[in-house]
C-alpha cells in the first residue's frame, strides 16, 4: 500500500446530493467520516505548517552553507519556539507565528499547541518499535518566577520539565545543561552549550533522539570501499553499503532525480533523494510539502541495486541568525515582548541548534537539541536500476504516526567532520 500521509492530502469537501424536488445533504458513510475527523486532528492540521517551515528554513540554511553537509531537526526546532509564543505577545507573537509557518486562519492558537501536545504523546508512546524519544525542559534561575499561567500551559502542553538553576554560577549550570542534553540523546549530543551570558536567567531546551532498525538490513559482509564524487573532478572513498531487493522508489523526471523509500521497523521511514549531474540545486529549489507529496504517491514498489554509504555527520546552526533573516527579528531585541513568560522583561539572547546522525547497514541513529538562552534586556526499465548514491544527495526522515519531519539532510561529503 502506497504511504498517502494526512500531512499531503487536502479536505475532501462533501457535495450536496439532489434527490426530486428537495436537496438534502449527503450523509458520509464510516470511512468518509473516520477520514473527515482524521483530517480536524489539530496534530494533522498542524503537520502542513510544520512541512512548511522546515523546507523554507533549509533553504535558508543552504544559502548559508555553501557546499556542505546540511543536517537538522525541523521539529525540535519548531517546537521549541512554539513554547516560547505560549509568553510571547503583541508583534513579537505576531513575528514568530509567521516564521513558524503557523496558519491563524485554518487553526486557532489553542489548537496549534494541542498539535504538539499529540505530537509529544505519539512520539514518546513506549509501544513504539522504533526507539523515538522528544522532549522539553527549562532551566530556570532562582531569581525569576515564571508567570503561573506560562507555566501551566507549557508543562501541560510541551511536558516541558522546569529545572531550578543557578545561573549565577555558569560553570555549574553549563555542566547541569550539558550533562540533561547527553543524557536525553543517548550520549549523541555532547557539550551542546560553550558558554553563557552572564544576563541569562532561563534556557529552554527541545531535544529528539531517534534509533531505528531497517526493515531490510543491508549485509554488512558485502560493504566495501567506493568512490563517492563530491564534484566532476573530486572525489573520497566511502564505505559503500549494498542491496538487492525491492523497494519503493519513484524516476522524478521533471525534477532529474530518483527517490528511494527505505522504511524502519516501526512507523519512521527514511526517503533518499539522488538528483542526477548538476541537478541538486533544482531539486533543493521544489522542495516543498506538494513536492514530496507528488514522490510519496508515486513511489512503487520495485527491484532495484541500492548503493548507499555508510556516513556519520552533524551540524550546528546559529538559529537566532536564521530567524532574523527569515524576518523574525523582535523576539531577539530590547523591543521584545515575552510578557507572557514573566513579570520581569526578557528577551532571547541565544539560539543554538544541534543534530546528528548515524547511518549504517542496520539502521540508523540521530539525534537534534535546540537551546534557546532567555535573558533580561538590556521510468520502469527491463533490468533493474542500479541507483548508487554515490553524489551528493538530500535525506528526509518522517514519522508517519504525525506526519512529522524529523530530521532534514544533504550529504555533500559522507567523510567530513564537522565544522
Amino acid at each position: 500500500m502506497k504511504l498517502i500521509s494526512a500531512l499531503y492530502l487536502c479536505l475532501l469537501l462533501l457535495g450536496l446530493q439532489v434527490q426530486g424536488q428537495q436537496q438534502v445533504q449527503q450523509v458520509p458513510g464510516p470511512e468518509e467520516q473516520s477520514q473527515a475527523d482524521h483530517e480536524n486532528l489539530p496534530h494533522v492540521k498542524l503537520a502542513p505548517s510544520n512541512a512548511d517551515f522546515a523546507f523554507k528554513l533549509y533553504k535558508q540554511i543552504r544559502d548559508e552553507s555553501g557546499n556542505r553537509n546540511i543536517f537538522f531537526s525541523p521539529l525540535s526546532i519548531s517546537t521549541a519556539f512554539a513554547m516560547l509564543t505560549l509568553g510571547a505577545r503583541s508583534n513579537t507573537l505576531r513575528e514568530l507565528q509567521k516564521g513558524l509557518g503557523f496558519n491563524l486562519t485554518q487553526m486557532e492558537e489553542q489548537q496549534i499547541h494541542e498539535g504538539f501536545q499529540r505530537i509529544l504523546q505519539l512520539l514518546n508512546d513506549p509501544h513504539r518499535e522504533d526507539q523515538l524519544n522528544m522532549g522539553n525542559a527549562l532551566f530556570i534561575d532562582n531569581q525569576v518566577e515564571l508567570l503561573q499561567n506560562f507555566l501551566d500551559r507549557v508543562t501541560n502542553f510541551y511536558y516541558a520539565e522546569p529545572v531550578s538553576s543557578n545561573f549565577q554560577n555558569l560553570p555549574q549550570a553549563i555542566k547541569e545543561i550539558n550533562t540533561y542534553v547527553e543524557t536525553k540523546t543517548h550520549g549523541k549530543i555532547v557539550d551542546l552549550v560553550k558558554s553563557l551570558d552572564s544576563e541569562t536567567v532561563m534556557i529552554l531546551i527541545n531535544y529528539i533522539f531517534f534509533r531505528g532498525f531497517w526493515e531490510r538490513p543491508f549485509d554488512s559482509l558485502i560493504t566495501k570501499d567506493d568512490d563517492f564524487f563530491l564534484d566532476a573532478k573530486n572525489s573520497v572513498k566511502v564505505k559503500m553499503m549494498h542491496q538487492n531487493d525491492d523497494f519503493k522508489v519513484h524516476r522524478d523526471e521533471k525534477l532529474s532525480c530518483w527517490v528511494v523509500e527505505m522504511p524502519y521497523k516501526g512507523n519512521v521511514t527514511a526517503l533518499f533523494v539522488l538528483p542526477d549531474k548538476d541537478t541538486m540545486k533544482q531539486v533543493e529549489d521544489a522542495l516543498l510539502k506538494e513536492t514530496v507529496s507528488n514522490w510519496l504517491r508515486a513511489l512503487e514498489e520495485r527491484e532495484i541495486y541500492l548503493d548507499l554509504p555508510k556516513f556519520s555527520i552533524s551540524g550546528s546552526y546559529d538559529v537566532k541568525s536564521l530567524f532574523k533573516k527569515m524576518g523574525v527579528t523582535e523576539v531577539f531585541s530590547d523591543q521584545a515582548d515575552l510578557s507572557g513568560v514573566a513579570k520581569v522583561l526578557l528577551k532571547v539572547s541565544k539560539a543554538i541548534h544541534k543534530a546528528t546522525v548515524d547511518v549504517r547497514e542496520n539502521g540508523t541513529e540521530a539525534a537534534a537539541v535546540t537551546m534557546l538562552g532567555i535573558q533580561f534586556l538590556s521510468a520502469p526499465l527491463t533490468p533493474p536500476p542500479r541507483i548508487t548514491f554515490n553524489s551528493p544527495f538530500l535525506m528526509m526522515i518522517i514519522d508517519k504516526t504525525t506526519d512529522g519531519l524529523l530530521f532534514l539532510g544533504k550529504i555533500v561529503n559522507p567523510t567530513a567532520k564537522e565544522d
